[in-house]
């Protein structure tokens, strides 16, 4: 489709026969702070509270009778697949959603709820995609692709109309990038009627398809994606919509999860919205734009995706917002073990509110305490830690220490008493009932395990941190580790190890 059969295909899409035109509200606490107009399009206002239902429903209602008498089929554990089964019951089509057996219940019974079907398969949403596919072709089913199909495309497009029709004067639009369907649909339709607004893509940091493929001129398959931000983690931007936005798109920003969460914040504190990580993935990257290349003065709309949140990972995002919004920091400071050492640490401080302070008696002639300050400005890091060294103190920057923010900081313990030639490795696995023993099985006992963390966020997946006594030199650790399934990668040069827990020096 060229970008004229695009327009059209946009104008004509019949979304709101389902779907709902939904407001561009203001952002009056973040505008002043960031000296521009920060706009939020509330597409957690859809009946399905995300966007999905625009693309999904303009796909089903275009096919043919046939089509739709045999039904359709599609893969998603998150918010498509519950724009198809809404779909699905508005058109009196038969909808079969194939979701993967790590998908939290709350997301199936929504689906189940809405008259979907549901095919658990598989534990990743790939074997998921690659049994609906099967079956499409098995049982004469229509399969509806989450993003690269150039009618999902359009009915994402019409959010772009919405956008220009509510605030001709926008300077720029910062949308999330998944698969690609939502920005391409947008920047298609926007730089055909007004080719002077930006629109600018954002991706999570780990989940950066889009990114990847611009740099290698086509789509490429990442490796391994973050799921924190699970409507946006996408291995491989569509062709399509990769083709769209090579041609359409002005820029793209990627976020980290702290960013993401800080945003999230934002969105509260302002509307009162509670945005899922990916639907604050564009306030994410508007925010670092608009400070990376110190903009005033501007009109700026972002797109809210999604608000069909976890509660429970509500606790990993209210504890990560503070450091994404660079209002705190975590550092590993080694004191003297006397009286007094704690108030003469507080002073050098300079009145900054300690957060957090964990320390617990290992020796009697030094202490190593984990702690947190509150931030005013990002600056105020190398100050602190500055200051510290002066005062004779070895301390280290935490704060963007993933292993210290995630494990360390809800650990006890501390160093062995001996060497146990230990090695540290992190791991991602599904969350799901039996996960975390497959696990353990999977790994066998040929190296003792002398450390071990997990804790459950409420997310998709979990992450453990644990240590093998002597598998420092063993060659075959790594094809082990390699072996077990699960993404991994070594951690034994983490400072927040090296300063709490490795074997003595």
């Amino acid at each position: 489709m060229s970008a004229q059969d695009y327009l059209r295909a946009v104008l004509r899409a019949p979304v709101y026969e389902v779907a709902v035109q939904t407001p561009l509200e203001p952002m009056e606490r973040l505008s002043d702070r960031l000296n521009n107009t920060v706009l939020a399009k509330r597409e957690d206002r859809q009946p399905v509270h995300s966007f999905k239902i625009r693309g999904a429903y303009n796909k089903m209602r275009s096919l043919t009778q046939a089509q739709k008498d045999a039904g359709v089929v599609t893969a998603s554990a998150g918010n498509h697949a519950q724009g198809v089964a809404l779909s699905g019951a508005r058109l009196g089509i038969r909808a079969v959603i194939v979701m993967p057996t790590s998908t939290p219940s709350i997301k199936v019974d929504a689906v189940r709820q809405l008259g979907g079907e549901v095919v658990l398969s598989g534990t990743a949403f790939d074997q998921a995609k690659d049994h609906a596919i099967a079956m499409a072709s098995e049982q004469g089913l229509t399969y509806v692709a989450p993003f690269d199909d150039p009618l999902v495309i359009a009915g994402q497009g019409t959010i772009g109309l919405e956008l220009l029709q509510d605030d001709a004067r926008l300077d720029r639009i910062f949308v999330p990038v998944g698969g690609g369907g939502l920005a391409a649909g947008i920047a298609v339709l926007v730089k055909q009627l007004m080719p002077e607004v930006q629109v600018i893509g954002v991706e999570p940091e780990e989940s950066a398809c889009l990114a990847a493929a611009l740099r290698a001129g086509r789509p490429v398959c990442l490796d391994h994606v973050s799921l924190f931000a699970e409507g946006v983690a996408v291995a491989r931007i569509g062709d399509e919509t990769f083709r769209v936005l090579s041609e359409c798109i002005d820029d793209v920003v990627t976020v980290g999860s702290d960013e993401i969460s800080a945003a999230v914040k934002d969105l509260f504190d302002d509307n009162r919205a509670v945005a899922e990580p990916a639907g604050a993935v564009s306030l994410a990257g508007l925010k670092k734009y608009v400070r990376s290349h110190r903009l005033h003065g501007e009109r700026l709309a972002h797109i809210l995706s999604g608000a069909n949140l976890n509660f429970d990972s509500l606790r990993y995002i209210a504890e990560r917002a503070q450091l994404g919004e660079q209002r705190e920091g975590l550092f590993a400071v080694e004191i003297p073990e006397r009286p007094g050492s704690f108030l003469h640490f507080c002073r050098i401080l300079g009145g900054r509110m300690v957060t957090e302070f964990n320390y617990r008696y290992a020796d009697p002639a030094r202490a190593t305490v984990f702690v947190g300050v509150s931030l005013h400005t990002a600056a105020e890091r190398a100050e602190i830690v500055a200051a510290l060294q002066e005062g004779g103190y070895r301390v280290a920057d935490l704060s963007d220490d993933e292993n210290a923010k995630t494990h360390l900081r809800y650990m006890i313990g501390g160093r062995p008493p001996q060497d146990l030639a230990e090695r540290l490795a992190s791991f991602e696995f599904p969350e799901a009932p039996g996960a975390l023993v497959h696990f353990l099985t999977t790994l066998d006992s040929r190296w003792n395990i002398s450390l071990f963390h997990y804790r459950s966020f409420g997310m998709d997946t979990g992450r453990v941190l644990a240590g093998f006594a002597g598998a420092r030199d063993d060659p075959g650790f790594v094809s082990h580790l390699d072996a077990v399934g699960y993404p991994w990668r070594d951690a034994s040069d983490s400072p927040a190890y090296r300063f709490f827990l490795a074997d003595p020096l």
